[in-house]
């Protein structure tokens, strides 16, 4: 005959509750996606911690994510420092890369694992073609930048950076990212993609309205030069730090949308 006290229920009742939280899961969710390694390419007068806010969510959405160190120094060097990422992961991966990053993942995007490309404000080059000829072949020069005595272009002003890169980013945070910026190899702008991978493989493109280091109308020419599915927003060129959700929504359509 079964024990029907008040104690007794009481007792029960706190095992009970004790027993529910024992086996509640801690960990972080598992994303519902075909692809859930996300590998992140830093631009120019950038570093890989620029990512941050990024990482963050996609972490808490329970996806693999590494960022890529780029040395700045050469598309070859960057492509390798990717592709040594790449090589890493453990299944599929999107490849997302932001603004002189889009050149690097044209190329990086080559590598077997990779199942879909996302481009953020970023350069788009095709096969045979460096970044300094896709931008001349839409009439947006870079101006404004000398290289120094070692052939290296800064950004590491504060209030240059911001006018520049982040103008929607609060000025204390703005010049975090100068003071960690990468100067960029002026001749790496030179260097000739191989083979583009947009070429075989499906894209995503986050056009920036508001972005003052790419214009958004050759923004808006690349991404339907190479027919990828764009989404625009308000955003300066930094929309990874301005605009996380944002940023990781289109991560997350991308991961979603290709297949096994």
């Amino acid at each position: 005959m079964f024990n029907t006290s008040p104690a007794w229920r009481w007792l029960s009742c706190t095992l009970a509750l004790a027993a529910s939280f024992a086996v509640a899961p801690t960990h972080a969710a598992t994303p519902q996606a075909t692809v859930r390694n996300i590998v992140l390419v830093h631009g120019a007068f950038a570093d890989g911690s620029s990512w941050s806010p990024v990482i963050k969510l996609l972490q808490r959405k329970g996806y693999h994510v590494t960022a890529v160190q780029n040395p700045l120094t050469s598309l070859a060097d960057d492509v390798a420092a990717t592709r040594r990422v790449l090589d890493r992961q453990k299944g599929g991966v999107i490849l997302v890369g932001h603004s002189w990053a889009g050149t690097v993942v044209t190329e990086a995007g080559n590598a077997d694992n990779v199942q879909g490309l996302v481009y953020l404000s970023a350069l788009v080059p095709d096969s045979g073609e460096s970044t300094a000829d896709l931008l001349t072949r839409l009439a947006a020069p870079m101006e404004g930048f000398t290289p120094d005595k070692d052939g290296l272009l800064w950004l590491d002003d504060p209030v240059a950076y911001r006018q520049v890169m982040a103008g929607d980013v609060p000025a204390p945070q703005a010049a975090l990212l100068a003071a960690t910026q990468q100067p960029m190899a002026a001749r790496a702008f030179g260097d000739k993609v191989n083979t583009a991978a947009w070429r075989s493989k499906p894209s995503w493109y986050l056009l920036t309205e508001n972005d003052k280091a790419l214009p958004p109308r050759v923004q808006q020419a690349l991404a339907q030069a190479i027919g990828a599915t764009t989404v625009s927003i308000k955003s300066s060129h930094m929309s990874l730090v301005s605009h996380p959700d944002a940023v990781v929504a289109l991560i997350e359509r991308a991961a979603r949308s290709v297949g096994p």
